[in-house]
């Protein structure tokens, strides 16, 4: 949500009510994604400091945590009305990205659908390069398992924890603005895309970046067998269920789980 809205000023204060076409809209979009970015993990090393951490000390259910983020965003939100609590804000959308850009087997392919694919794939290759191949990833993945037992060897571990969550917040912050250009901005907006996101991790594997991906992949080839053969109400229905059926068969996921024990 952060992400949304991050992007959306940023290509108000940027265009206007205008939509630019050519080249400079290719910039224009890398803005809209480092702003929602920033946003994100803004918004994630502030609630990092005042809501998980001082919660983390005293060894509170993570339940707590999730109730009072919402919270947090809902209450000062509300009140601002039009701007963000009673309509979707539309992010503006450069020409070059509008309309379909080329159609597959009579299906439209839109343009925005290769821009949210390029983006999220070069977000994975950059995330999974940080967890498995750099000191910070090591950390992560050291404090993941025995926190305790890291900060032994070295390993700062409220550090660790908030560099953590703003990697998280930088992601899912540029999701929001790419979810944003699709649907629109709202407040509420970060809910389903939440618990689609939890879901297919644990489809591939909690743990494994490579496990998420596949799993989102997944998520949404099974979610879109109900518009094609049943009815849009089954949805949601024919996702979970899958899911249902391949955990009762490999608890772990697809790819297996790589992570001990929380922090």
């Amino acid at each position: 949500m952060a992400g949304g809205f991050g992007g959306l000023f940023a290509m108000r204060a940027i265009l206007g009510t205008s939509s630019p076409a050519g080249f400079w809209a290719i910039g224009f979009m890398i803005v809209g994604i480092l702003a929602g970015s920033l946003a994100g993990g803004a918004t994630a090393l502030v609630l990092e400091r005042v809501a998980y951490r001082p919660l983390r000390k005293r060894n509170a259910p993570r339940l707590n945590l999730s109730h009072q983020r919402h919270r947090c965003v809902l209450l000062p939100l509300q009140p601002r009305g039009k701007e963000f609590g009673r309509y979707t804000a539309f992010v503006p959308t450069p020409t070059v990205i509008q309309g379909n850009a080329f159609y597959l087997c009579g299906v439209g392919v839109q343009s925005v659908w290769i821009l949210t694919m390029a983006t999220a794939l070069v977000l994975l290759f950059v995330l999974d390069t940080v967890v498995n191949r750099t000191k910070l990833g090591k950390g992560i993945r050291a404090v993941a398992q025995d926190a305790e037992t890291a900060s032994l060897m070295g390993v700062h571990i409220d550090r660790t924890i908030a560099l953590t969550f703003v990697l998280g917040g930088l992601m899912g912050g540029a999701a929001g603005f790419l979810f944003g250009l699709q649907f629109g901005v709202i407040y509420t907006m970060g809910f389903v895309p939440g618990l689609k996101a939890f879901t297919a991790a644990v489809l591939g594997g909690i743990g494994n970046i490579r496990g998420a991906m596949i799993g989102g992949l997944l998520l949404g080839v099974f979610e879109s067998i109900p518009l094609r053969w049943i009815s849009a109400q089954w949805q949601d229905v024919v996702a979970f269920g899958v899911l249902v059926m391949l955990l009762l068969f490999r608890p772990t996921g697809i790819l297996g789980e790589q992570l001990g024990r929380e922090a």
